[in-house]
């Protein structure tokens, strides 16, 4: 069974019958198209009641659209029957002033028209006087007042017949609608990815060396649908984008153009995965227009895609090879595709993997305000937490040699001063140009005690940024820097606490040059 179903597909079933066994495929039914494939739409009016009567009041144009076979008709009859009834008006004049009776026998008699005796001679002296042939033998006389004002009728009647007709059949003939044939589309459509992005492709042609001016594509999905409101719309009709923001719905078609039209949150397909498709159903027309280089005509030529015609994971073979002094097209692999790896996921699904497998955000700092100068000097806080910073070497690999060094020098007071419990050095050393740094002593409770069982505890680090007294600005702040120390006995770490303020924390020395500031 799943042998059978390899060879012959899916939509193969076996029937098991008594007398024996026979394969049987669905037949499927054929699908009603909107657009054939040949560009005719589809479509025929009926029940129109007394609305008829418009296809007369526009007679040219109704004479033009119709089929062939009917426009030849419509020009022999009319010819036919302009003939037959200006011959039977001479035949009549001639009858009436008594020509026919009279054949010559009189030579002082004038006819109207000269040698005109039946009727087969009054036809053949209209079809000479309507050609312009003129034999000489049959001609009007002078004594022939109404034969004159008939000439005159016969003349402006038959300029507007061949006007009338000959116009019809030139603007038949010339109807672009033949140039149309030389203006090829791809048998299929095809999904696939493209520079990242899941597009829906199918291609064109033009097989004459004479251009398309102006050339323009244009896409349109026919769907039925339902409204939210419970409307049902049948074949409802949306656009589909083929590049007309950026420019690419206008062709220069010299050569086969893949037509793309990508897939995204706008695109009605945002939806539509491998196996949608199976269930879906819709048809995209697709209108190419132009105008025709040898006649400056519009030309416009159409095709549909049904969704049996759509092949997901396809791609269209190249055409295009270089020659010695030009590109040469091969038409043979126009329509031909072949498969590559795509998956099978919609771009709505692929959309949201991309959101989820995405790294998130982790915050590096965060700014606390300090409330310790209060609104004389601004300031920030930047605490730092082990786990998301980086190790102390290389933050310290980053910085300048100089900073490199002071940065060492002021780690080794910091664990000196730890170790020891000994008054943390402060003032104005390590400065860098107009940078002033001070280490302030920190309050005892923001230091957790070092317990025994717990030698490596996280010290943080507050950079106060200082402002002068005279400018009342912040110059210059330095990023707090996270180092882990091991404590190196198991009592706590206290600070001597003098004042409120962080003035009164330093020794009298940092004071004073503080003052002097």
């Amino acid at each position: 069974m799943s042998a059978l179903r390899r060879k012959f597909g899916e939509d193969y079933q076996v029937v098991n019958t008594s007398s024996s066994r026979t394969f049987s495929a669905p037949v499927k039914r054929k699908r009603q198209r909107f657009v054939e494939k040949n560009g005719h739409c589809n479509v025929q009016h009926g029940n129109l009641g007394g609305e008829t009567s418009r296809y007369l009041s526009d007679l040219f144009t109704t004479l033009v659209d119709l089929k062939w076979r009917w426009n030849l008709l419509i020009f022999i009859l009319t010819y036919t029957v302009a003939w037959l009834v200006m011959a039977s008006m001479w035949w009549v004049i001639a009858y009436i002033r008594g020509d026919l009776s009279n054949t010559g026998h009189d030579p002082s008699y004038t006819p109207c028209v000269a040698n005109v005796y039946n009727f087969p001679s009054a036809f053949l002296f209209f079809i000479e006087t309507e050609a312009t042939i003129g034999y000489g033998s049959r001609y009007i006389t002078e004594k022939c007042p109404e034969g004159i004002i008939l000439f005159l009728f016969q003349s402006l009647l038959g300029s507007i017949v061949d006007a009338f007709l000959i116009g019809c059949m030139f603007i038949k003939m010339s109807q672009p609608k033949k140039r149309a044939e030389t203006l090829m589309f791809s048998q299929d459509a095809v999904i696939s990815q493209r520079d990242g992005k899941l597009c829906l492709m199918f291609r064109v042609g033009n097989l004459r060396n004479s251009h398309m001016v102006s050339a323009q594509i244009r896409c349109k999905l026919i769907k039925s649908r339902q409204t939210p409101e419970g409307e049902f719309l049948p074949l409802d009709q949306c656009e589909l984008d083929v590049g007309f923001g950026t420019g690419a719905d206008q062709l220069f078609l010299v050569s086969p153009l893949t037509i793309c039209h990508e897939i995204n949150t706008k695109s009605p397909f945002f939806d539509l995965s491998q196996r949608s498709l199976m269930n879906e159903q819709f048809e995209i027309v697709v209108i190419l227009e132009g105008i025709v280089e040898t006649t400056g005509m519009t030309c416009q030529a159409r095709t549909s895609y049904t969704e049996d015609e759509v092949l997901w994971g396809h791609r269209f073979l190249p055409v295009m090879s270089l020659e010695e002094g030009f590109f040469r097209v091969d038409y043979s692999q126009f329509h031909n595709t072949f498969e590559v790896p795509t998956p099978p996921y919609s771009a709505k699904e692929q959309e949201e993997k991309s959101s989820l497998t995405s790294p998130n955000s982790i915050p590096i700092a965060s700014s606390l305000p300090s409330p310790l100068m209060g609104n004389r000097v601004g300031r920030r806080e930047r605490l730092l937490s082990a786990d998301h910073a980086e190790h102390p070497e290389d933050q310290a690999s980053r910085l300048p040699s100089k900073l490199q060094r002071m940065s060492s020098t002021k780690e080794e007071h910091l664990w000196r001063a730890l170790k020891t419990g000994t008054a943390l050095p402060g003032g104005k050393a390590s400065s860098t140009g107009d940078l002033s740094l001070s280490i302030q002593r920190l309050r005892s409770s923001s230091i957790p005690a070092v317990r025994q069982g717990q030698p490596e505890e996280q010290v943080k680090l507050l950079s106060l940024d200082f402002n002068a007294e005279e400018g009342g600005q912040v110059k210059h702040r330095q990023p707090a820097a996270i180092s882990t120390i091991t404590a190196a006995t198991p009592a706590p770490i206290q600070f001597p606490l003098v004042g409120s303020r962080p003035e009164d924390n330093l020794p009298p020395k940092l004071r004073k040059m503080n003052a002097d500031r």
